[in-house]
């Protein structure tokens, strides 16, 4: 296989070696999707033009996860649909011109608002002028809409038969990489806290945690995906617990970020106060490089952690992070009395030696694991509310069902 390999092409081995990656997935997906339906209506529909329209339904349909098909798919059906029926309702009164084509699109785009297919509006203009413009568009435009519902139908079956992959592992490498990337701000910061600290570099690692914004946003793109991917899945039984997981482990990290900015303002605004010396005297900017390192390694445990998928390994990445949770609060005790001798020599500094303090605590308490534990329960009751109030007879007949399944053994 690695022969193999080597004898590719350097694009084709590149898109081999990311075969895991969503974006490939989707593109060998999508392709087989679209040439099996394009099969399927060769040998259905009585046409003398190919039927191009049933592959180019089922690219649209099929999507990387089961979950966005099944709702995304009936409202792009539904828009190729109703383009091909205003274009046959328009075919019997006029043929194609400027003004018939203008009409049409108008006409369609209002009509797709109606018939709510949210982002899906302009297929319904776009099924319409294609439709409109084939020669004896009476005749077949009815085989564009058997064309369509074949390719929708090969596309949903598509995507049943052949499950989608589970995309935790991808976000959770995300989840990873953003942790790791606070990380090495937070070294960096460390590492510039015993010499003097130009005010341009302070404001060039406040521009950095401000850029972990996007990186959070690009995180936040893979976990919904990875959300998507577990919602209806065969494959994954806890589907629920594990979305939580991730998302909350997002959002602790996502808070984490913005207080890493704050807490790289604090020091910027020090250095302006402190031009031409060092930020802090050299045993405290010790003590605070070695307080930001903990704080640093906590970070990456608490992603480990949250990504973690089997108990083992959940087990070892909890006591990791208890124990760098504990070196990272004796390590803040040490900082906090000798900012506090600092702060008796110079009073003017007290308020941003103590704004650093309740940054550090803060960024502490969100990755506790006692606070941890209480948001996981908060958004599984959360979670399980919303769903009895929007399913409530279901789930009370679920209930029931269950319950007789519990008492049968015990009546034999």
């Amino acid at each position: 296989m690695p022969e193999v390999r080597r004898a590719l092409p350097e694009p084709v081995a590149g898109f081999v070696r990311r075969r895991k990656e969503p974006v490939v997935t989707q593109t060998l997906r999508s392709t087989a999707a679209a040439t099996i339906s394009y099969v399927v209506a060769l040998h259905a529909v009585n046409s003398s033009a190919p039927p191009l329209t049933a592959p180019l339904t089922a690219l649209l349909v099929v999507q990387v996860t089961l979950y966005s098909t099944l709702t995304t798919g009936i409202r792009r059906v539904n828009s190729v649909v109703v383009g091909v029926l205003i274009a046959i309702g328009f075919s019997v009164l006029v043929g194609l011109s400027w003004w018939s084509l203008g009409l049409i699109i108008l006409a369609s785009l209002v009509v797709g608002h109606f018939v709510r297919v949210d982002e899906f509006v302009p297929e319904v203009a776009i099924s319409a002028m294609l439709v409109l413009g084939v020669t004896q568009v009476a005749d077949t435009a009815w085989d564009r809409v058997l064309e369509t519902l074949i390719g929708a139908v090969v596309g949903l079956l598509f995507n049943v038969v052949f499950v989608p992959p589970v995309w935790v592992e991808t976000a959770g490498d995300s989840i990873e990489d953003l942790a790791r990337r606070m990380r090495l701000l937070l070294l960096r910061i460390g590492e510039e806290l015993t010499s003097p600290t130009p005010v341009e570099r302070a404001a060039a690692r406040l521009h950095e945690a401000r850029r972990l914004d996007n990186d959070v946003a690009d995180v936040d793109a893979a976990l919904r995906q990875a959300e998507d991917s577990l919602r209806l899945n065969p494959r994954v039984k806890e589907g629920l617990l594990h979305r939580i997981v991730l998302r909350t482990g997002l959002d602790t990290l996502e808070i984490c970020a913005v207080v890493l900015r704050v807490l790289a303002r604090t020091l910027t605004d020090l250095a302006k106060e402190r031009r031409d010396e060092a930020l802090f005297p050299h045993e405290v900017g010790v003590a605070l490089q070695e307080l930001l390192g903990h704080v640093a390694d906590t970070l990456v445990s608490f992603a480990v952690l949250v990504t973690t998928t089997t108990s083992g390994s959940a087990d070892a990445a909890e006591e990791r992070l208890t124990g760098e949770l504990a070196a990272a609060r004796t390590s803040r005790d040490n900082v906090a009395e000798l900012l506090l001798r600092g702060a008796r020599d110079l009073p003017r500094q007290w308020q941003l030696y103590g704004a650093l303090l309740t940054e550090v605590d803060r960024i502490l308490d969100e990755l506790d694991l006692d606070h941890r534990s209480r948001r996981l329960m908060e958004e599984l009751d959360r979670h399980t509310r919303e769903r009895r109030e929007r399913r409530p007879q279901f789930l009370s007949l679920l209930d029931r069902a269950r319950g007789r399944r519990r008492r049968s053994p015990a009546a034999h």
